[in-house]
């Protein structure tokens, strides 16, 4: 089994959890997030020196808030493969509509052959309506039936620049017409002609993945379609079985190949390492309770089970309790945490883990000593 970790990649709180300050009432200044963007790189070293298959980012854009300050995964990632050797580095995710497709193209194929094939594609639509209507993008909801047109220009956006993506990195030469991109523009002179196919360069000189977030019904459907991996996060641990197993289903579906149990799948899910469940659970609490202060109301809850044992109402902000009750926080002893994870294992048939150490507000210390005993004391327990 693959095991990587993510990080949000925020700055240290003194004053991370439940209740104030409002997140929009913190602000921090440019020193103070560039020391989180320098203590992120090292931990992304660390994880190399620790043998951990993967690391992963998030883009996100004008946060002062100081939750996510890396803006560019894929910028930063080329520095991280110069100071590491083997681990694997990806975006969960690249938001894909606040890109130019052949921006995103280049700059992807770059990371991954100065990497020697390290690079991994993460992609998404986004949530953020901040950055994402700054940086040209539509923001919608399948849950806000208010949001349905901007829901319907964000997904055929997305899928136009996907289509682009995968030709330019693909193909000697391409062109695409659609309703949102025309590549190239019509009507482009270019010595005595007009042009009207392009070349991607550089293109990518090793294989590599594309793994998107499945975060609802459409792109459920959608995603094992196109034949890129899944990603799972944030869902009751039934939920997360029930659309595990109709991913599967879908690619056989559309693709005629069965795959193995856990093949094209990936499950992240929160994990907190003390000496006993009590010393876990304080020490988790606050990042927790921050997470959902920040998240909560972008509905990133509704995976969660509600009363009626349907999917949570958006806007729930879960307890810590709720959230080990719905497995996706794993928090207790490192015997406690490998026995949840060989459940995961068991009924998924895992291939692709990916673990988040570090909650919103941690110390970068307590995230280097989360990713050591996870790896130390939890992966060696994993059948």
């Amino acid at each position: 089994m693959r095991t990587g970790v993510f990080l949000f990649g925020g700055v240290e709180m003194d004053d991370a959890g439940a209740g104030p300050p409002a997140p929009t009432d913190r602000r921090y200044d440019n020193k103070t997030i560039w020391e989180a963007t320098e203590r992120i790189l090292d931990v992304g070293v660390l994880c190399d020196q620790l043998g951990y298959d993967s690391y992963w980012l998030t883009e996100h854009h004008f946060q002062y808030e100081g939750y996510e300050v890396a803006p560019n995964g894929i910028l930063f990632g080329a520095v991280l493969a110069e100071r590491t050797k083997n681990i694997r580095i990806g975006s969960m995710f690249n938001v894909v509509p606040q890109w130019h497709p052949l921006r995103l193209a280049e700059d992807f194929a770059t990371l991954h052959n100065l990497s020697g094939g390290r690079g991994i594609l993460g992609v998404a639509r986004g949530t953020v309506p901040r950055e994402a209507e700054t940086l040209g993008a539509q923001i919608g909801s399948f849950d806000n039936p208010d949001k349905a047109e901007a829901d319907r220009l964000n997904r055929a956006q997305f899928d136009e620049a996907m289509q682009i993506i995968r030709m330019s990195l693909e193909q000697e030469t391409f062109s695409f017409q659609g309703e949102i991109y025309q590549v190239p523009p019509p009507g482009i002179p270019d010595r005595g002609g007009f042009v009207e196919h392009l070349t991607l360069l550089p293109r990518p000189l090793y294989p590599y993945e594309i793994w998107q977030a499945v975060t609802s019904p459409p792109t459920l459907e959608y995603v094992p379609k196109q034949g890129y991996g899944g990603v799972f996060w944030l869902k009751h641990h039934s939920f997360i079985t029930e659309w595990w197993n109709r991913f599967g289903d879908l690619y056989a579906d559309h693709h005629g190949v069965e795959l193995a149990p856990g093949e094209k799948r990936q499950l992240v899910v929160s994990v907190c390492v003390e000496d006993t469940m009590e010393k876990a659970m304080a020490s988790v609490r606050p990042g927790h309770d921050e997470f959902w202060k920040f998240l909560g109301p972008y509905g990133w809850s509704k995976g969660y089970m509600g009363p009626d044992g349907g999917p949570a109402q958006p806007g729930l902000i879960p307890t810590l309790e709720e959230s080990i009750e719905n497995r996706t926080w794993l928090v207790g002893t490192a015997d406690d945490v490998a026995e949840q994870l060989n459940t995961y294992k068991n009924d998924l048939g895992m291939e692709n883990l990916v673990l988040f150490p570090n909650m919103p507000g941690d110390a970068y210390s307590k995230t280097e000593e989360q990713v050591t005993r996870i790896a130390e004391e939890v992966l060696p327990q994993l059948g």
